[in-house]
C-alpha cells in the first residue's frame, strides 16, 4: 500500500489541539495564516506521498552499501534528495539569515512527521542536519556560522552527531575521544565513535561532524567534554573545498531495520588527527550537545507517530480488502467478511489509530511550547513556554516511540501470518520502529529525565500547571450536551486524577530525596502522563468537532473524531489508575529484584 499523508488531521490537530489558531491571533506567528499552513502541508504531504514514499520498501531491500571507506545509498536516493532540497524543505525552520525559510517549530515537526512516515532511512540524515543548525547557529563563533550554515541550511551539506563509542553509550563520562590544542587556534581530533546515523553518504559534497571529545587538562566526566565541528573536507576562506580532513567510515553496521540509512563507525585521526573547531566553551561541549539532542529528540518523537500513522494505514487498508471467516451480523450467504468487519480486529485497529493521534497531539503540543518558549514578546510567557517544552519533551520522545513499536505490532497481528513475511511490507515498519526508543536517549533515560530533572521545574508549578490546563478540558468535556462522547468525561477525569496523585507522591518523594521511589517509578509514571496527556489531546480535537458540527459543519472527520477520543477514553485512559498505583508503589516494587533475577 501506498502511504497517504494526513493532511487534513494534521491541520485540524495544529489548529485546535496545539493552539496555532491562538498563536496567530496574539501575534506568535506574524507571517502565518492558517491558509499559509495548510499549503505547506499539502505541498509537503504530496511530495512526501509520491516521491519519498515510494523509496521505502526498494530502500530497505537495497539498504546502504559500504566498499573502500566510501557509503553508497539505495538507487534513487540522490535524486529525491537534490529535488526535496532544491524545493526548499530542508531550510524549512531555519534562520532566513542562513537562506532558511523561518517557519516554527509547529509547521517542521508536522512535515517531518509526512518524511518519516513516507521513509524513516531517508528522513533521519535531514533531522540530524536540522540538529547540527541549531547547535551551530545557537553556539558556535561567527566565523564557523559564514563557513558552514547556508551550505547546511539549503541540505548541500550534512550535519552529524558524534557521542557514542564502543564503551560509552548513554554514559557519556566514558568518552575518551580526544583533543589537542594545535597552535593555529584548531583542535586536533584523535579516536572512534560508533552509530553515526549518515556518517558517510553520496548525497552530499561535504558532512560536517559534530564531535565529543575531551581536552588533555579537562576535568573528569561529562563536565570535561568539549564540542567540536570537524568536517569531512576542510572549507577554504571563498566556501569552496579544501583537502580532504583526517576522518574516515571504517564500517557500516547490519541492523534490525532502517537498513537504508548508512549507521557508520567513523575513526578520526589516522594520520595525526583530524582539524576541528571548538563549539562553545572548552569543557562546556556537552551543553551546546543538548541543543542538537533536544531538537533530535521531538523529531524521534514524531518518527514513532509517522511509523505508527504508516502502519495503520496499510494495516486499515488490509482489513478492508482481506476477507475471514463471519462477522457477527453477517448474512448467510454472503461467504466471509473482511477483516474489518470483526470486533477484534476493530479493536486493534482502534487501538492503533486513537494511540497514533494521542502521540500526535502530544508532540504538537510540545512543538507549540517550543515556539512560545522562543517566540513570545513577553519574557514571562516564554519562560513558562520553554519550561512546558522542556517537560514534554520526553515524554513526546519516550511515549510516541513505545507507541510506533506497539501499533507496527499491531499492525503485524492485523496481517496475520502476512504480517510476518517481509513481502506485505507490515514487517519492515516494526524493524524499522524499533530503534527510535533506543536512540537520541533511550526511554528509560527520558523517564528518568521526566522525573528527576524536569516535575521540580518552578518547584513543580510547571507539571501542576499542565495539570490544571488538562483539568480545564475535562471540564468542557462534563460541560458538553453531546451524547456521543459517553462516558469520556468520567473516564477522563479519572485518568487526570490518577496522574496528579502519581505526581504529588513523586514531587515528595523529590522533597525527601528518596530517589530510589522516584527512579523506580520513572517509567510507569511517564507512560500515565502520555496517557493523561494524550487523551486530553484527543478530548481537544473531539470538542472542536462536536462544535463543528453544532454549528452546521457536516465533515465526516468530526463524528469520527469523537468515536475515537471516546474509545480511547473508554478503552485505554482506563489503565491510568493501575499505572499510578504501580507509581506509588515506589521502590518496594523492586525490593525482591535481585531473588527474583537470581534464578
Amino acid at each position: 500500500m501506498t502511504y497517504r499523508a494526513p493532511v487534513e488531521d494534521l491541520a485540524f490537530t495544529m489548529r485546535h489541539v496545539a493552539g496555532l489558531e491562538e498563536g496567530i491571533a496574539e501575534g506568535l506567528y506574524p507571517d502565518l495564516s492558517l491558509d499559509l499552513v495548510e499549503q505547506v502541508l499539502e505541498e509537503a504531504g504530496r511530495f512526501a506521498s509520491e516521491r519519498i514514499a515510494p523509496l521505502n520498501a526498494p530502500g530497505d531491500r537495497a539498504g546502504a552499501r559500504f566498499a573502500d571507506g566510501e557509503v553508497t545509498t539505495a538507487p534513487g536516493w540522490k535524486d529525491v534528495y537534490r529535488d526535496w532540497t532544491e524545493a526548499g524543505w530542508n531550510a524549512l525552520p531555519c534562520d532566513p539569515e542562513w537562506g532558511g525559510q523561518g517557519l516554527p517549530s509547529l509547521v517542521q515537526t508536522a512535515c517531518v512527521e509526512f518524511w518519516n512516515a513516507a521513509c524513516m532511512s531517508f528522513a533521519l540524515g535531514p533531522l540530524l542536519t536540522a540538529g547540527a543548525v541549531e547547535a551551530i547557529t545557537t553556539h558556535a563563533s561567527e566565523d564557523l556560522k559564514r563557513r558552514y550554515l547556508a551550505k547546511l541550511v539549503s541540505g548541500e551539506w550534512m550535519g552529524t552527531m558524534n557521542l557514542t563509542e564502543p564503551q560509552a553509550g548513554s554514559d557519556l563520562n566514558a568518552v575518551r575521544t580526544r583533543a589537542e590544542r594545535a597552535d593555529d587556534g584548531t583542535y586536533r581530533i584523535t579516536g572512534s565513535k560508533i552509530f553515526i546515523t549518515y556518517g558517510e553518504h553520496d548525497l552530499t559534497e561535504n558532512i560536517v561532524h559534530l564531535v565529543l571529545a575531551r581536552l588533555p587538562d579537562a576535568p573528569p566526566g561529562t563536565r570535561g567534554l568539549s564540542l567540536f565541528l570537524v568536517p569531512k573536507f576542510l572549507v577554504n576562506d571563498d566556501g569552496s573545498l579544501g583537502a580532504r580532513n583526517d576522518v574516515r567510515c571504517h564500517s557500516i553496521e547490519h541492523k534490525l531495520g532502517i537498513h537504508a540509512s548508512p549507521t557508520c563507525t567513523m575513526v578520526y585521526g589516522d594520520a595525526g588527527g583530524a582539524v576541528g573547531w571548538l563549539v562553545g566553551e572548552e569543557n562546556r561541549g556537552l551543553a551546546c550537545m543538548f541543543t542538537m539532542m533536544n531538537n533530535a529528540r521531538l523529531a524521534v518523537g514524531t518518527q514513532g507517530v509517522a511509523i505508527a500513522d504508516r502502519a495503520y494505514q496499510q494495516a486499515l487498508s488490509y482489513a478492508r480488502e482481506r476477507r475471514q471467516g463471519r462477522a457477527p451480523g453477517a448474512a448467510a450467504g454472503e461467504g466471509m467478511s473482511p477483516l474489518v468487519l470483526h470486533p477484534d480486529v476493530q479493536r486493534m485497529l482502534l487501538t492503533m489509530k486513537a494511540m497514533t493521534h494521542a502521540a500526535r497531539g502530544i508532540c504538537l503540543m510540545t512543538a507549540a511550547a517550543i515556539d512560545r518558549g522562543r517566540l513570545s514578546g513577553d519574557a514571562e510567557a516564554r519562560r513558562r513556554g520553554h519550561e512546558l517544552a522542556s517537560l514534554l519533551t520526553p515524554v513526546a520522545k519516550a511515549f510516541s516511540t513505545d507507541i510506533g513499536c506497539e501499533v507496527a505490532s499491531l499492525g503485524v497481528q492485523v496481517h496475520g501470518g502476512m504480517g510476518f513475511v517481509e513481502e506485505t511490507g507490515a514487517a519492515q515498519h516494526l524493524r524499522d520502529a524499533r530503534i527510535a526508543p533506543i536512540y537520541e536517549g533511550t526511554n528509560g533515560i527520558q523517564a528518568i529525565d521526566l522525573v528527576m530533572r524536569k516535575l521540580p521545574l518552578s518547584d513543580g508549578a510547571t507539571v501542576r500547571g499542565a495539570i490544571a490546563d488538562m483539568r480545564k478540558v475535562g471540564a468542557r468535556l462534563v460541560a458538553s450536551r453531546d451524547e456521543a462522547f459517553g462516558a469520556s468525561a468520567a473516564r477522563m477525569r479519572e485518568a487526570v486524577d490518577a496522574l496528579d496523585d502519581a505526581t504529588s507522591f513523586l514531587l515528595k518523594a523529590l522533597a525527601g530525596n528518596s530517589s530510589a521511589d522516584v527512579l523506580a517509578a520513572a517509567t510507569p509514571y511517564l507512560r500515565l502522563f502520555g496517557i493523561a496527556q494524550g487523551g486530553t489531546a484527543l478530548a481537544k480535537a473531539a470538542l472542536a468537532a462536536s462544535e463543528a458540527r453544532a454549528a452546521g459543519d457536516t465533515n465526516p472527520a468530526h463524528a469520527g473524531r469523537i468515536a475515537l477520543a471516546r474509545f480511547f477514553a473508554e478503552n485505554i485512559a482506563t489503565g491510568a489508575r493501575g499505572l499510578a498505583q504501580t507509581v506509588m508503589a515506589g521502590a518496594s516494587a523492586l525490593a525482591d529484584a535481585e531473588a527474583a533475577l537470581a534464578g
